[in-house]
Order: C-alpha cells, then sequence, then structure tokens
C-alpha cells in the first residue's frame, strides 16, 4: 500500500509510519514541525520530509490511505486536497482498527494507568517470546517503536485513549478500537476542553463498554466507584471479571508482593500501580499466561518511560520525574513516592501544562492533590496560558485551588530552576510531575545536583 501520513511528526503517528515501513509498506508524509525524537527516527528510515509544510502536490490518486494526526487542522491544504480526489481518509485509530480486524483486539482504558497497564501486558507477553502486535503511549525498554503490525500475530494490545480522534472525526478514539478484550483502570474527570462536565466525560466509559465485541471481556477495577457502576450498568452481553490492589508491603524501600506464587520482590511501587499490575494479570490470563508466568516475568519490569521513572539516587536521596498531570494521577503518585520513602522529605513539584489543569474552573479538582508532599511546588507559565488562549490564571487561586498555605508557586523557569538548585537533598525524595518541561529544564542537571548534595 501507498501510504501517507498528514502530521507524521507526531509521538504516536510517528511511529506508526516506521512500524508500517518496517512491514513493507510505502510510507511518506507532512508535517509542519518535527521535533526530537521523531525527527532522528524519522530520518534514520528514510521518512523524515525534505521540507516543513504542508505540500498539496503530494496528494495524488495513486495514495491507498492518508492518515490524519489531530496536529493538522480541518482546513489542512493535504486534507481538502485528499477529499477533492476523493481517497480515503483514515484518523490513528480507524486505521488502527483496520489493521487488525482480523486479531482478537486488546483495548486498556481508563483516566489513568492506561500507559503502564499496557506497557505491563507488552513485557509479560515480550519475557515469554509471544509475538503481539500493538501501540502503546511511551517507549519501552527491549522494544525499538511504540507500534508494531503484521499480517501474522493473533493479539493486538492498544492503549485506548478517550481523547479525539482527528480534526474532522471528533469521536474519542477508544470508541472505534471495538475490543474483544477490555480494560477499565478508572474514571477520574479529565479533558475539561473536550467533555466540558462529569456526566458528558463518563458517558464516554459507557460507549466503550457498549462497543466490546458480542460475547467479549471486560476486566475492571472494583476498587473505583465509578467504574464498578458504569460496568455493572451496561446492557451488553459481556462477561465482567474483576481485579483488586493486591496484599503488599514496603520493606526497606522493596516492595513485596503476597501471591499465589509466594512472596515476590517487584521493581514498580505506589497503590496505584500495584492495582494495575493486578489488572495486567488479569488480561494476560485472558492471553494465555498463567499466574506463574506473569509473576516471573512482571518482577522484571521497571515501569514505562516518564511513570515513575527513577532520575537520581544516592543513599539518602532520591528523585523521579513523571508523567502525572491529571488530580487523580497526582494524588496517586505523590502519596505512592511518601509511602516508598516514608522516613524522607518528600518535595513534590507539578507544572499545570495542560487544558485542563490551565482551566480556572478545574483547578478545583487539584484540591488536596499535594498533601501526601512534605513540600509542595506549583509551577505553570502564563505564555501556556496565553497560547491556549485560556482565562488568565492568579497565583492567588492556583493557593486556593491546592488548598495549601504552604504551596510555592513559580511562572518563571529561571526561578523554579533556582528553588531546585537551592535546596539539601540529604534524606529527601524528588518527585517532578509534568507532561511539559518546566520552560527547558534539564534533568541531567538536576540528576547531577541531586547526587552532588
Amino acid at each position: 500500500m501507498r501510504i501517507h501520513f498528514i502530521a507524521i511528526g507526531g509521538s504516536a503517528m510517528h511511529n506508526l509510519a516506521l512500524a508500517l515501513n518496517q512491514k513493507g509498506e510505502n510510507v511518506t508524509g507532512s508535517d509542519d514541525e518535527i521535533f526530537e525524537p521523531s525527527k532522528s527516527r524519522l530520518k534514520a528510515k528514510g521518512l523524515l520530509p525534505e521540507k516543513v509544510g504542508w505540500f498539496p502536490e503530494k496528494i495524488t490518486s495513486d495514495i491507498d490511505a492518508v492518515i490524519l494526526g489531530m496536529h493538522a487542522k480541518a482546513d489542512n491544504p493535504e486534507l481538502l486536497k485528499a477529499k477533492e480526489l476523493g481517497l480515503k481518509i483514515f484518523s490513528y485509530p480507524e486505521f488502527l482498527y483496520e489493521q487488525s480486524k482480523n486479531k482478537t483486539r486488546v483495548v486498556i482504558g481508563g483516566s489513568h494507568g492506561k500507559t503502564t497497564i499496557t506497557s505491563m501486558i507488552l513485557h509479560v507477553m515480550n519475557y515469554h517470546g509471544k509475538e503481539v502486535d500493538y501501540m502503546v503511549g511511551a517507549q519501552l525498554e527491549g522494544f525499538d517503536t511504540m507500534v508494531k503490525i503484521t499480517h501474522e500475530n493473533e493479539f493486538m494490545v492498544i492503549e485506548g485513549d478517550e481523547y479525539l480522534s482527528s480534526p474532522i472525526d471528533r469521536r474519542p478514539k477508544f470508541h472505534l478500537y471495538k475490543p474483544n478484550i477490555a480494560l477499565l483502570s478508572g474514571i477520574a474527570w479529565d479533558h475539561i476542553n473536550v467533555f466540558p462536565t462529569y456526566e458528558n466525560y463518563v458517558e464516554q466509559f459507557e460507549i466503550f463498554l457498549n462497543e466490546i465485541t458480542a460475547d467479549g471481556t471486560i476486566v475492571y477495577n472494583e476498587e473505583d466507584a465509578e467504574v464498578e457502576r458504569v460496568v455493572e450498568r451496561t446492557t451488553n452481553t459481556i462477561k465482567k471479571y474483576p481485579y483488586k490492589t493486591p496484599d503488599y508491603k514496603v520493606i526497606g524501600g522493596t516492595t513485596i508482593l503476597n501471591t499465589s506464587e509466594g512472596s515476590l520482590a517487584v521493581e514498580i511501587f505506589g497503590r496505584h500501580n500495584l492495582n494495575n499490575l493486578a489488572g495486567a494479570r488479569g488480561v494476560c490470563q485472558l492471553m494465555g499466561i498463567d499466574a506463574k508466568g506473569f509473576y516471573e516475568a512482571i518482577a522484571t519490569f521497571k515501569g514505562a518511560s516518564k511513570r515513575l521513572e527513577k532520575i537520581a539516587e544516592t543513599a539518602t536521596a532520591v528523585a523521579y520525574k513523571d508523567y502525572a498531570h491529571s488530580p487523580s494521577k497526582v494524588k496517586a503518585t505523590t502519596q505512592a513516592v511518601k509511602n516508598q520513602y516514608p522516613d524522607r522529605k518528600l518535595i513534590a513539584c507539578l507544572e499545570l501544562h495542560t487544558y485542563s489543569s490551565l482551566n480556572p474552573e478545574f483547578l478545583k479538582e487539584y484540591n488536596g492533590a499535594l498533601d501526601a508532599a512534605d513540600g509542595a511546588v506549583v509551577f505553570y507559565s502564563p505564555h501556556a496560558v496565553m497560547i491556549k488562549k485560556l482565562e488568565a490564571i492568579k497565583r492567588e487561586q492556583i493557593e486556593e485551588a491546592f488548598d495549601r498555605k504552604d504551596l510555592v508557586v513559580f511562572t518563571n523557569p529561571a526561578d523554579f530552576k533556582t528553588y531546585l538548585f537551592s535546596q539539601n537533598y540529604e534524606n529527601t525524595s524528588l518527585l517532578l510531575m509534568s507532561s511539559g518541561n518546566y520552560g527547558g529544564l534539564d534533568l541531567q542537571e538536576v540528576k547531577g545536583y541531586v547526587e552532588k548534595t
């Protein structure tokens, strides 16, 4: 097939392009901006566009499929040309479904934990040499790309994002995959710019359950009241398998699980991650991996990229970065680090970077999110608020939302960096949570400073 990507530089889009190129398809693409690591990875495979920008002349009648990324606009000149020629235009999730129609589709959904659970499943399958197709939202150790598509593999494991499919398809991505096996990890309001009310957001998960194939299966977190309610009231005739956080203890900074196979030390930590582990185990069992095989493999899982990823450590200090940005994720991640190192001071830093987190109406959802930290810091960029065309946020609004009198708020990257590099990290845990980069913070510098002190 000849396949053209409109907005090939995106994290997910460039990985799909690489996967299709690996499969032997003829891949081309365009974008008006391409950053690292997408740029280098596309260039290495000869897929990097010669020039940035949109070029309608690239769109010709011999193209079999056009894949449209979210970065493009509805009036994109290449998209308009494709429509004019009557070409087949797919959103990212539509194309993944087309490529997996004859496979057993395993879709991991939920407001939080999707990437980690998907990563765990793929790690277990890889450990046992079981080849599967997949799409996951983070780079994994032992995997070349975040997407793999073949002709022959039986399963396709997909991280099911609830965000929109494309500029011309306003359906959530996970509505399009029609899973045979699905997982639902949790429901906590997010993406307020798309789902303006909590009820509207929950409705998307109800639709997700209805899209599971007849006689399909839902593996769900029974500890989440909203998840349990949505699963119980679905009219879809599917099998239902609940899961819950396993028994565990923390000894000397190491998490020990109590399993049917005996005590097991694991690399990951935090109640939310162990809950994710239980969900992954349920799915792996449905994919043919028994308990013994699962626990043997999961003991070597170190985590997904940017998910409680350790960036520095000494005998008395440790620093982690995490992708957490929504209130529920921030609270769970902060609590996890405090529980893992209860005798150390915890400095938790959060960057407000997404549309939801920078929305004055949504800010109140963060009440108590940083309570487990001994020192709480929030960073946000007024420039980012302006670019997103949102109402300006005042420092007082953030202090009121988090309900901490000792909250430290920064709006200037240089001031935030000065704060970080003025702390004494002896007997301290540092947690940096963001889907951005704090205005250009160099994590290698942070690592050097923490380990020096």
